[in-house]
C-alpha cells in the first residue's frame, strides 16, 4: 500500500493535493517550452447552491494550478439557445481547453442536446457519446473524471488490481457504466450490481475491489464486505445527524465496512476531492492535444 493509506483509510485528499502539485509542474513546463497554458470553461445556469460551490471550488483549484479558469454563471431563465451559444463561443475559444457545464440543467433545458454540443476534444467531463464510444472500444479519449479518481484510490491499496473481482454498484453513465471499462482495463473481472441484482448482498461479498455509487445513504452494510476487499464509496449524501445538523455521508456504512475492509475511501474525504484533481488532468491532457505536444512525463501514471 502506498502513504496515502494510513490505518486502512485512503486519504482522498491528500492524493488529490498530490496529483495537484504534479500538473501545477506539468502546467509550468509547458509554458516553458511550449508557450501556452491550459485554459478550463465552467458554466453555471442557475442559482443552485450545490452547483456554485462545485463550480466555486473548480475555478480556485484550476487557478492554483496554474491554469487560466474561465467561469460563467448565467441566470436560471437563460434559454437552451443561449447556452448552446455560449458552448459555440467556448469551442471555437483557442484559449479553452476544457468545458464543463455544471448539471443538473434547469428542466426547460435538455442536457444530453447540449453535452452533444460540446466539442469532444473539449469534453473534459467525459461525457460525450463520441468520449463514452472511445472508452468502450479502448481508443484515447477523455474520461469522466470519478472513475479515473477511484481507479487511481483504488491503487494506492493494491497497485496492480489485474485478476481482481471488481463488483460496482450503480450502472450511471456518469459513474458506473464508464468505471467498469477503465477496471476492464485494468485486466479486472468486472460485475455491475444495480437495483434489479438479485442478492445483492452476495454479489457484493464476491467483490475484491467494491465501488458504491447509487446515491443511496449506508446502503452498503459491513457484512457486505469480503474480509480484506478494496472499497471506494462515490456516494455523497447529506442526512440529518442525531443533534439536528446535516452531515454528509456515502452509501457505505463507513464504521462497520472499515473493520472487514483492507482499504476503504471516507466521506467526505475520499473521491470527492480527487473529482476536481481528475479535472485537472482531463484539462491537460485535452490542451496537450490540442496544441500536438506530448503531455509531460510528471504525469505519467496518472
Amino acid at each position: 500500500m502506498s502513504d496515502i493509506v494510513q490505518d486502512g483509510i485512503i486519504d482522498g485528499k491528500a492524493l488529490a493535493a498530490r496529483v495537484q502539485e504534479k500538473v501545477s509542474a506539468a502546467v509550468a513546463e509547458l509554458k516553458a517550452r511550449h508557450g501556452f497554458v491550459p485554459g478550463l470553461a465552467v458554466v453555471l445556469v442557475g442559482e443552485d447552491p450545490a452547483s456554485r460551490v462545485y463550480v466555486r471550488n473548480k475555478g480556485r483549484r484550476t487557478t492554483e494550478a496554474g491554469m487560466k479558469s474561465f467561469e460563467y454563471q448565467l441566470p436560471a431563465d437563460t434559454t437552451e439557445e443561449q447556452l448552446l451559444a455560449r458552448i459555440a463561443e467556448l469551442n471555437a475559444s483557442r484559449e479553452v481547453h476544457g468545458i464543463l457545464v455544471q448539471l443538473p440543467l434547469p428542466k426547460h433545458i435538455d442536457a444530453a442536446k447540449v453535452i452533444d454540443a460540446i466539442d469532444p476534444d473539449k469534453d473534459v467531463d467525459g461525457f460525450h457519446v463520441i468520449n463514452a464510444g472511445r472508452l468502450a472500444v479502448g481508443k484515447p479519449g477523455l474520461v469522466p473524471c470519478t472513475p479515473l479518481g477511484c481507479v487511481l484510490l483504488a491503487k494506492q491499496a493494491r497497485a496492480d488490481l489485474s485478476g481482481l473481482e471488481a463488483v460496482i454498484i450503480g450502472r450511471s453513465n456518469i459513474v458506473g457504466k464508464p468505471l467498469a471499462q477503465l477496471l476492464l482495463n485494468e485486466n479486472c473481472t468486472v460485475i455491475i450490481a444495480h437495483s434489479r441484482t438479485r442478492d445483492l448482498p452476495a454479489v457484493a461479498r464476491r467483490a475484491d475491489v467494491l465501488v458504491a455509487a447509487v446515491g443511496r445513504p449506508g446502503l452498503v452494510k459491513g457484512d457486505w464486505v469480503k474480509e480484506g476487499a478494496i472499497v471506494i464509496d462515490v456516494g455523497i449524501n447529506r442526512v440529518e445527524g442525531d443533534d439536528g445538523k446535516a452531515r454528509l455521508v456515502g452509501d457505505v456504512a463507513f464504521a462497520e465496512a472499515r473493520q472487514r475492509a483492507a482499504a476503504i475511501t471516507p466521506v467526505p474525504g475520499g473521491v470527492g476531492p480527487m473529482t476536481i484533481a481528475m479535472l485537472l488532468v482531463n484539462t491537460m491532457r485535452a490542451a496537450c492535444a490540442q496544441h500536438d505536444v506530448m503531455v509531460p512525463e510528471v504525469l505519467a501514471g496518472i
